[in-house]
């Protein structure tokens, strides 16, 4: 029976894939050491799936909640469970989780990112999933209240009260997200130190980044979305074509794609909101990796909006994005061919096999018959 597990259930765009980076890339060296990842990165991604159910639910998905639940029971040590969707979970989704998990101690841990840097990435990642909306509205239905998801699924202390309420003060644990341009093992650290990962025992092994896309690339994506109407909807059609051919292969390898931040003119709403955060933060129960200030953004930066790039520049990019897709179709056939051409030799083998058998057969039955 497992004596703690801590689910890492978010936010989103908090530095969550270089983490998840650095717990499956030294798994091993933290299984010698007592702390279970279980089963892969794909099937949390999974049980997350079955958990929420909805648009997430793959109906033939192997791994369900109760099944990494109950592997996670079967360890005796520590448990992580890791994956930023599940902090958009109902309260009663949240609850059922944790319950299927008591027989251990439960932690629930939540990471906060400056509201400054979590405005604009948010949106994007809400593109990336297939929203329609311009960032201009986005951004106007934040101010004005008219969309409460948002506060609800990627600030911390919703996502903590939603999933750790009814744990004790030293079982919930906000990580903030250190300020732009700080060492990213800071973040590792705090993380860790909440885990009880001994300092050192982990090495970073790759450098991917979950990248972010720039402004125009983004736009692009948003009037793609609007485009395919119906046609490959969330989330395994989606995630297979439009991010397998057009956002991971080509949106993000553009090079020098301008970023974009939260709009200048709303600078002192978006400090005095993230400072009200901050201090309820501070006011919560809950064990703080970090410091509740990280949640207030040092200093807006200029850039261009999304709304604001030109119809040349978009048509421009979107020429250019054709010709990518065309290389990247051509590169991929090349290397199909000779599994395609493996594949035929194995299938006339076969067929030539099984001819002779089914004469050898024939011949036998006349014999014999």
């Amino acid at each position: 029976m497992a004596e703690r597990v801590f689910l890492h259930v978010g936010a989103p765009k908090t530095g969550t894939t270089y983490l998840q980076q650095m717990l499956w890339g030294n798994r091993s060296a933290l299984k010698n050491e007592g702390i279970l990842l279980p089963a892969t990165r794909k099937a949390h991604y999974q049980a997350m799936g079955d958990l929420r159910r909805g648009v997430w639910h793959d109906p033939d998905a192997w791994w369900t909640w109760d099944r990494l639940a109950a592997k996670a029971r079967a360890w005796s040590g520590t448990v992580v469970i890791s994956e930023e969707m599940l902090g958009a979970a109902t309260p009663s989704q949240a609850k059922q989780a944790i319950e299927s998990l008591q027989s251990a101690e439960v932690h629930v841990v939540v990471a906060g990112r400056d509201l400054g840097r979590t405005i604009p990435s948010s949106w994007q990642q809400g593109v990336r999933a297939r929203n329609l909306g311009r960032y201009r509205d986005y951004v106007n239905a934040l101010q004005t209240g008219k969309y409460p998801e948002f506060w609800a699924h990627q600030t911390p202390l919703p996502i903590l009260r939603r999933w750790s309420d009814s744990l004790p003060a030293a079982q919930r644990h906000l990580v903030t997200v250190p300020p732009d341009g700080a060492d990213p093992l800071l973040l590792w650290q705090r993380f860790a130190g909440v885990i009880g990962i001994p300092e050192g025992l982990c090495e970073q092994r790759s450098s991917h980044k979950n990248t972010s896309l720039g402004v125009v690339e983004t736009e692009l994506l948003r009037r793609v979305n609007n485009a395919l109407g119906d046609s490959y909807p969330l989330r395994a059609p989606y995630l297979k074509v439009v991010h397998g051919h057009l956002v991971n292969p080509i949106l993000k390898r553009r090079k020098g794609g301008e970023r974009f931040g939260a709009p200048l003119e709303l600078a002192d709403w978006i400090r005095d909101t993230a400072e009200q955060m901050a201090d309820d933060v501070r006011q919560y129960k809950c064990d703080v990796a970090g410091d509740p200030a990280d949640l207030v953004p040092a200093e807006l930066r200029e850039g261009t909006a999304p709304d604001e790039v030109s119809e040349e520049v978009l048509l421009q990019t979107a020429v250019e994005t054709i010709v990518g897709m065309l290389k990247h179709t051509d590169r991929t056939t090349r290397r199909m061919r000779p599994a395609e051409a493996d594949m035929s030799r194995r299938v006339r083998r076969f067929t030539v096999r099984a001819k002779r058998r089914l004469g050898s057969a024939a011949d036998r039955l006349r014999r014999f018959g």
